[in-house]
């Protein structure tokens, strides 16, 4: 099969063409997916640079959608040849084929393509756990979201306004800030030019955010913890900008703050979690509150373009694969 391999960690040039991959054997509870189109993630950088590592030589990607070629034993979940699915948790999306188990799968319903299949996973069931997990915003309360133009943070606006919250969006340039407030952002702060602390004060009448959810963490978490409201919450769930740098607990203390750190991982660690968060995705971008915005979908064989473009932060909303 064709796929993007990695040998050694590095700059993006390291994601090789190949055309000579073994298709994956199937283990015992596992599917085997043709897939179709595969999620670009930070996630992806991370491993690539061996930040995350998860040892080389590897297939890249942990998002994808196509359909199941083949049902090996005890494979469970009702999943049958020819269904379409989508999926994330797995390594392996930059490839023809993926060996996967049920546990990871999420029926596609038939009104989403496969490139929208690629594109909700990863994000939007990390959107529902960032939302439902902490502090679940309620009427009245003032979330902050960082990088508010980005595919988390698009979803994360959106949601946190179903639910009655008032959204600050900070965004790096006029035209993300756009986005932001067309996903719904009361307001935006442009934090290459405004001081998102004193900005956040201002529009709040010296409140501050009661959450504030950080996937930059470097460069914006000493600023959350004088942006947030007496006894506000901060979530930390990725490091955009780089890890953030350590501070004492008993800083926490003179205004009750609480900090917290998520990954995905754990909160789709079972068949149940899976099938409960993709359900509240699904639902909601059904109903329509909730829309993914994709803004670009380039070959699987240009996974290099598509991982500078996501780096260099030239992209606003969702990347996506396409492989088939």
């Amino acid at each position: 099969m064709r796929a993007i391999k990695i040998a050694n960690y590095g700059d993006a040039s390291v994601l090789k063409w190949i055309d000579t991959e073994p298709i994956p054997t199937l283990g015992e509870g596992q599917v085997l997916v043709k897939v179709h189109a595969a999620g670009v993630n930070f996630v992806d950088i991370y491993q690539r640079q061996g930040r995350y590592a998860v040892g080389v030589p590897y297939i890249p990607g942990l998002e994808g959608a196509g359909v199941v070629e083949s049902v090996g034993k005890h494979a469970t979940s009702g999943f049958r040849c020819g269904d379409r699915v989508a999926y994330t948790g797995h390594l392996g999306s930059y490839s023809e084929y993926a060996a996967i188990g049920t546990d990871k799968l999420i029926k596609l319903p038939s009104g989403l393509s496969f490139e929208e299949g690629a594109a909700f996973p990863l994000q939007g069931m990390t959107a529902q756990y960032l939302m439902y997990e902490y502090r679940k915003p309620k009427p009245g309360d003032v979330v902050l979201v960082h990088a508010a133009a980005g595919g988390v943070g698009r979803l994360l606006v959106q949601w946190a306004r179903h639910l009655g919250a008032t959204v600050i969006g900070t965004v790096s340039t006029a035209e993300k800030a756009g986005v932001a407030r067309e996903a719904g952002a009361d307001h935006t702060i442009l934090y290459t030019t405004q001081d998102f602390v004193a900005e956040t004060k201002r529009l709040t009448n010296g409140h501050g955010a009661d959450l504030i959810i950080d996937g930059v963490a470097k460069s914006t978490f000493a600023g959350d913890l004088e942006a947030a409201a007496l006894c506000g919450h901060i979530v930390v769930f990725g490091a955009s900008s780089g890890p953030a740098d350590p501070i004492s607990p008993n800083t926490l203390m003179p205004r009750c703050l609480t900090v917290s750190g998520g990954t995905l991982f754990h909160f789709a660690a079972t068949r149940e979690d899976v099938a409960r968060r993709s359900q509240d995705v699904l639902k909601g971008m059904k109903a329509g509150w909730l829309k993914l915005r994709i803004d670009h979908v380039i070959p699987l064989a240009e996974a290099e373009q598509a991982h500078r473009l996501l780096e260099g932060r030239q992209s606003v909303g969702k990347i996506v694969l396409k492989v088939v």
